[in-house]
């Protein structure tokens, strides 16, 4: 006696209505977008990452703006990945730094370190006037085999943390926040370093930092991750290394 399967429900996607885009002034922005709910959320995570797609909150999101194509989806090759010359500085700079990954969720010391980062560098952005309560919904809605990086310094103190999801095939760096009075650290390079590493030891072949914007600084620092893949029409290439060097975040 054959067993009837039960069938997946149909994916629901909607368009958003246009916005200011935080990137680029004086440019407008609309997002194709879609909820991640129910048993198949870390199936339909891991699908639309490959798609371009980037997960916040229980949404994912991929932008269709009119008459832009600024961002770029991007990922690390990990097995083709070799840090740079600064890049292995500031490994050696956070030798005291420890990585271990959590379960997701939030606490009142990562609180306090996401709220010192959002006054130090987005002090104007509607994140810097988010409450506890608004950062346990950013850790806790849509969870999608997610999990939390944190980096600790050699007295304990959290310095770095980083909301990840696993995908099919590799980790995807969600949001990331930093002490940011230790920028001879570049903290933020680190954990991305680290996530690489990781991902190299459980054999995960990418990890997606989500948008690259060559002309937004907040974005464009993603090109020093060499090789780079973008996707384009043709699916995922080589990001060109013909490109301006960006500078230091």
């Amino acid at each position: 006696m054959s067993v009837i399967q039960p069938q997946r429900p149909l994916q629901q996607f909607f368009r958003s209505g246009p916005m200011p885009c935080p990137y680029l002034p004086g440019r407008v922005e609309r997002k194709l977008f879609t909820r991640l709910i129910g048993p198949y959320a870390s199936e339909v995570n891991s699908t639309l990452s490959r798609a371009g797609f980037r997960r916040s909150h229980d949404i994912v999101y991929r932008p269709v703006c009119p008459n832009c194509q600024a961002c770029t989806p991007v990922r690390v090759p990990v097995n083709q990945f070799t840090p740079s010359r600064s890049q292995r500085r500031v490994v050696a700079l956070n030798q005291d730094v420890t990585m271990a990954e959590r379960p997701a969720y939030a606490t009142s010391e990562q609180f306090r370190l996401f709220s010192q980062y959002q006054n130090s560098r987005h002090g104007e952005s509607d994140m810097a006037r988010m409450a506890m309560g608004d950062f346990v919904a950013m850790v806790d809605e849509g969870r999608a085999d997610t999990g939390l990086l944190e980096a600790r310094d050699a007295d304990g103190r959290l310095v770095g943390c980083m909301l990840t999801d696993q995908l099919a095939d590799g980790y995807s760096a969600v949001y990331s926040f930093y002490d940011a009075a230790q920028d001879r650290r570049s903290l933020g390079t680190h954990m991305i370093l680290g996530l690489i590493e990781r991902a190299r030891q459980v054999g995960l072949p990418y990890v997606y930092l989500g948008y690259y914007i060559a002309d937004s600084r907040k974005m464009a620092y993603k090109a020093r991750f060499h090789p780079l893949e973008a996707l384009g029409p043709t699916g995922w290439r080589r990001l060109t290394e013909t490109m301006p060097a960006p500078a230091p975040p």
